[in-house]
């Protein structure tokens, strides 16, 4: 089985996407989060996408807001082939609602992944945790460090976190102006910080973690 680990490098958004890490992140972000809600608690337990080239297979792991979401089945399907049955294990009224929203996206062939929720996301308790041990700050600074130094646009990860603590669940769109980003630049870039504990991700927009403001303190001090 393939966990997915929600490592990142930072790339230019026109530059081909090539490997299976950010090929899967990127699908992840496709899931609303309603979905996922109903992922896991049970009440979903397919997705349908339209793909030029298939980007999941069957065991994959993939990391969610909600946890751990296990792809259990991979099938390519004709579109008139999906049942109002099937669509309704996806989250949709019908297969007509299903279908139409698969017609409207660009050319591709149809697969019916299974899902179902695995467990808990490590980050959930990680984000909690503001009183940090002895080196875990420090630890922290240098991973924050990192980032900075292999991206391409310089030091980000104070500045992001900032704006995002000066404007708590603003809209992606609208906190990618203030960061003076683009918005999807924005999103795959938080979501580092959020695989380190310090931010959380809602609908819509972001706030910083219990572990980020103490983070954010300690720097001010």
């Amino acid at each position: 089985m393939l966990t997915v680990e929600l490592k990142f490098i930072d790339y230019p958004l026109s530059q081909e996407v090539v490997s299976l890490q950010e090929i899967i992140e990127l699908v992840t972000m496709l899931f609303k989060q309603k979905h996922l809600e109903g992922i896991k608690s049970g009440k979903i337990s397919l997705a349908f996408r339209k793909w030029k080239k298939l980007t999941v297979s069957e065991g994959n792991l993939i990391k969610t807001s909600v946890g751990n979401i296990k792809i259990v089945s991979v099938e390519e399907i004709a579109l008139q082939n999906i049942s109002d049955e099937e669509a309704e294990k996806a989250g949709f009224k019908n297969a007509s609602s299903l279908v139409q929203l698969l017609e409207e996206q660009k050319e591709g062939a149809i697969y019916r992944i299974g899902v179902v929720f695995d467990s808990e996301d490590p980050r959930i308790e990680l984000r909690e945790r503001f009183q940090f041990e002895e080196g875990e700050l420090e630890g922290l600074k240098s991973e924050l460090e990192i980032l900075d130094k292999y991206s391409k646009i310089g030091k980000w990860t104070t500045k992001t976190l900032q704006v995002i603590r000066e404007n708590p669940k603003m809209k992606a769109a609208d906190l990618a102006v203030k960061a003076k980003k683009e918005k999807e630049w924005l999103k795959l870039n938080v979501r580092k910080l959020k695989s380190l504990g310090l931010t959380i991700s809602h609908e819509p927009g972001y706030t910083l973690s219990p572990r980020g403001e103490a983070y954010m303190d300690s720097i001010e001090k």
